[in-house]
């Protein structure tokens, strides 16, 4: 996921058309035209601006602002980590250009102005850049866990930054640790951390689930039951009420989602409650942050665009709602950007940082939420809390109505006409209710329909490029029999060759043997003349000295 969606659209600024900046005396405020309360609707335009003393940061709810920014910004990123200690917003990491990082930035909250931490040669030195890792604030340091890195180990890490010595460490576990991976959510739930998905260095996506006990630091891997969210990266994950995971959207190598899954940390059941209000688009990359118990998304994309809405969860109701929507290519309609919580005038604030839509940022946006929740001990078990809710009215007034039969004939007629007036708007609430949840249930069979077409067109894409490989497979092994043949002729004719080439050195060797036997008879035969010719020599030597010597000639048988 991540780089891989490129969006398409013309970057430009943000323009609210909800929001006129003013810049008086070198400080900058909002003439805020209207604000929403908490249900969503507009209250009256408020009578003075609210403006932040000094820091043109303005209050005004629902609405992103960019505040005045001082210092050097950090390098435009996606995939970082982010998390706030002591009012200061501390971002580690991420991906620019295809490139890992591993610096260490840091944005005071109280002045808005950004510094490098220059870290310390300590235990663990400078940690590998890394990018899709979770940055956790625990008992006053930073967790830096899993991540993607150029060379991955095979196991997941755990490095720890303390703001005090400046020094990173690697955080020594016990038990069995998971596979490393990056694009994985991790949330802290009392003294454990709780790690869901991902995607290994393989590219293989993950839904298992394991769980770091802060106290024993052991690992272990939790067996659950029902039936788990689908393997994904870049999701989003929050608890509710210490007790209730919840996941959110994610995206394999095919698709996005928008599914929600809860995980009953006690029974570690997991179940998918049908959403209520208006469900989010698909998305991966997004970035979440809760405030009581409502969950904030912001951003994410869908292979196609960055996604504009900034929207809310309650997390007892499971109702969703936009809070605003952004226009343009802008810096919150990105994937792999961060979001924080922290305060500023006793009052909660979002802050939004980095991401990517088509270009790598390092703007930083802040929000102040309307919303106001308590959070619920126990989230709501049930998925229809209004109809059940009108039901028991009703029947309470029905009862209340029958012990009042024993009054006079005023008090019996004015119980029937306050049980009639009760009665029926819950009736119609339930009605009401009974309608929404049609409706959810009609966009749920068409996203579930959405979403088989989309497999069915992906099975058969899959089926076709198997055809073509099966063809070519055949095509390559026609080829290779072919080949095949070629070779076996040519081995039968090398083997020919071969005893050709025997058959020659064995004339040759033939020849060599007649040769030298020719050579000895001729050297017999030189011997043998030579040895006649002497011979007649010598006879005729001999006739000529015995002449000489007067040896009488042998007279002939005829003399």
């Amino acid at each position: 996921m991540g780089a891989s969606r490129h969006y398409k659209s013309s970057w430009f600024m943000h323009n609210n058309p909800e929001v006129a900046p003013v810049s008086e005396n070198g400080k900058i405020h909002v003439e805020a035209k209207s604000t929403p309360t908490e249900n969503g609707n507009l209250s009256e335009t408020q009578d003075k601006d609210v403006v932040s003393e000094g820091l043109g940061i303005v209050s005004v709810y629902d609405q992103w602002i960019a505040p005045p920014i001082s210092g050097t910004r950090p390098k435009a990123r996606y995939e970082h980590g982010s998390a706030v200690i002591d009012d200061k917003m501390y971002i580690f990491g991420g991906n620019h250009n295809g490139r890992y990082l591993n610096d260490l930035q840091v944005l005071n909250l109280r002045s808005w102005s950004w510094s490098k931490v220059e870290v310390q040669a300590g235990l663990g030195g400078v940690t590998t850049p890394c990018a899709g890792h979770s940055l956790i604030p625990w008992d006053g340091k930073l967790l830096s866990v899993a991540g993607h890195t150029k060379d991955p180990s095979e196991t997941l890490q755990v490095k720890v930054f303390d703001p005090q010595t400046l020094t990173w460490s690697t955080l020594k576990t016990y038990g069995k640790p998971p596979v490393s991976r990056g694009g994985q959510s991790v949330t802290l739930v009392g003294m454990t951390l709780v790690i869901f998905g991902g995607q290994d260095a393989k590219r293989s996506l993950l839904n298992d689930l394991h769980i770091l006990d802060l106290e024993t630091m052991t690992w272990d891997e939790m067996d659950s039951v029902g039936v788990p969210p689908s393997p994904r990266s870049d999701h989003a994950a929050a608890v509710h009420a210490d007790r209730y995971l919840l996941i959110f959207g994610g995206g394999s190598h095919a698709t996005c989602f928008n599914d929600l899954h809860v995980l009953d940390l006690q029974t570690m059941e997991w179940s998918r409650p049908t959403q209520q209000g208006e469900i989010p688009s698909p998305r991966a990359g997004h970035a979440g942050v809760t405030v009581g118990e409502n969950w904030f998304i912001v951003g994410g994309g869908d292979n196609k665009s960055g996604v504009s809405e900034t929207v809310v969860l309650n997390m007892s109701t499971l109702a969703w709602s936009v809070v605003t929507t952004v226009q343009g290519r802008i810096p919150l309609a990105s994937e792999g950007s961060s979001l924080v919580l922290s305060s500023y005038s006793g009052e909660d604030i979002l802050v939004s940082f980095g991401g990517y839509n088509g270009r790598y940022n390092n703007e930083v946006n802040v929000l102040k939420p309307s919303h106001k929740s308590t959070l619920q001990p126990k989230m709501t078990e049930t998925l229809v809390p209004d109809s059940v809710s009108a039901v028991q009215n009703v029947t309470n007034a029905t009862r209340d109505g029958d012990s009042e039969l024993e009054m006079g004939q005023e008090g019996k007629t004015r119980t029937i006409v306050t049980d009639v007036i009760v009665a029926e708007p819950q009736i119609i609430k339930a009605e009401e209710t009974k309608e929404r949840l049609l409706a959810a249930l009609k966009a749920e069979k068409e996203e579930l329909e959405s979403s088989l077409t989309k497999e069915k067109t992906q099975t058969l894409k899959l089926k076709q490029e198997l055809t073509e490989v099966e063809t070519r497979h055949t095509d390559l092994y026609k080829e290779l029999q072919s080949v095949r043949g070629q070779l076996a002729a040519e081995q039968s004719r090398c083997f020919k060759l071969e005893v050709d080439v025997a058959e020659l050195r064995q004339k040759l060797q033939n020849m060599e043997t007649l040769q030298k036997e020719l050579e000895i008879l001729q050297r017999q035969k030189a011997a043998s003349e030579q040895a006649a010719q002497n011979a007649k020599e010598k006879q005729s030597s001999g006739g000529v000295w015995g002449w000489l010597a007067g040896t009488p000639t042998e007279k002939s048988d005829d003399e």
